[in-house]
């Protein structure tokens, strides 16, 4: 281990992310009574431009009258590049409830984005006299973007979170998909004259996987736009979970029960964590380094592991 110990990420949940256009105020109450950790009502890509000033009104609203629960509720802004993000973060802060945690940042590029929304919050923050610092989740969907992924991971303490956008990332990288996210049908490896189907977004996810752990913050795998297909999203959620993403989007509510599955640790992997840290301390008791667990090798980098199930499972259960 590094003389820098890597730091830990916010305790939260954020096995699911369940999205739903600021333009359409009627679906809010059913997203806050879904089984979501996390609600992303939003003001970009689902909302036509000639809505945006509605939708903001709709979400301030909202965020004020609405129960969320215990949930992260989060709103995604405009893109920097657009006319509308400053209006969006200085409505949010002046007219919004203390009940918003995080706004999500999308189509980031570098770290001065992020510092670019962090100083206007900061201000807004001190001239409104808000005690609660609010969040920043991020959207890597372009090259540059996951060019410059560590820097950006590394750009605030209020970054808490950081999504992968496969569709506008796909768009920036030159790639021949209209697909979002999962397995592409010309991506593929041939053995034996069968076709063996890659995943093209998994370097990917690995280096925002990597910057996130490095830097504490939450990695999460984005959309996954065939709503039709179950198993589809299962095994691209699957692939992101084995890699060390925390949780994925939801862009329809048939997807969150989906991703909730994935992404809470089954009984049988709860326990056997639990086996191991007491086969573990049993062997640290006499004076031994590693031990056998079900005849495998298991030593202080397994305590490790087995401790990320274990608290994943406790603080979903306590939540």
């Amino acid at each position: 281990m590094s003389f820098r110990l890597q730091p830990t990420p916010p305790a939260r949940p954020n096995r699911c992310q369940l999205f739903g256009p600021g333009s359409r105020p009627a679906i809010f109450e059913k997203m806050a009574g879904s089984a979501a950790d996390v609600i992303n009502l939003d003001l970009e890509d689902s909302v036509a431009p000639s809505d945006k000033d509605s939708a903001r009104a709709n979400v301030i609203e909202a965020i004020g009258n609405i129960d969320w629960g215990t949930k992260t509720l989060s709103v995604r802004i405009n893109g920097l590049d657009s006319p509308y993000w400053y209006r969006d973060v200085v409505d949010l802060l002046e007219q919004a409830s203390d009940r918003l945690d995080q706004i999500m940042i999308p189509k980031v590029g570098n770290a001065a984005d992020i510092y670019a929304v962090d100083a206007l919050a900061s201000s807004i923050e001190a001239a409104k006299g808000r005690t609660k610092p609010i969040a920043f989740e991020v959207i890597i969907e372009s090259a540059a973007g996951i060019a410059h992924v560590e820097e950006i991971a590394a750009a605030s303490p209020r970054l808490a979170a950081m999504s992968l956008g496969a569709a506008d990332f796909a768009a920036s990288m030159g790639m021949a998909t209209t697909g979002i996210g999962g397995t592409q049908a010309n991506y593929y490896m041939l053995h034996e004259g069968q076709k063996h189907w890659s995943d093209p977004w998994h370097w990917a996810q690995a280096a925002i996987v990597a910057a996130c752990r490095t830097h504490g913050v939450l990695p999460v795998d984005g959309p996954f736009g065939d709503f039709s297909d179950d198993e589809g999203f299962r095994a691209q959620a699957l692939r992101s979970a084995t890699l060390g993403m925390v949780g994925k989007w939801a862009i329809h509510p048939k997807q969150v029960a989906l991703a909730n599955d994935v992404f809470t640790p089954s009984e049988d992997a709860v326990t056997e964590a639990r086996e191991i840290l007491a086969a573990m301390e049993e062997a640290k008791a006499n004076g031994e380094g590693a031990t056998v667990y079900k005849g495998r090798l298991v030593d202080i980098a397994s305590i490790k592991q087995a401790e990320v199930i274990v608290r994943q499972s406790e603080m979903i259960a306590s939540a």
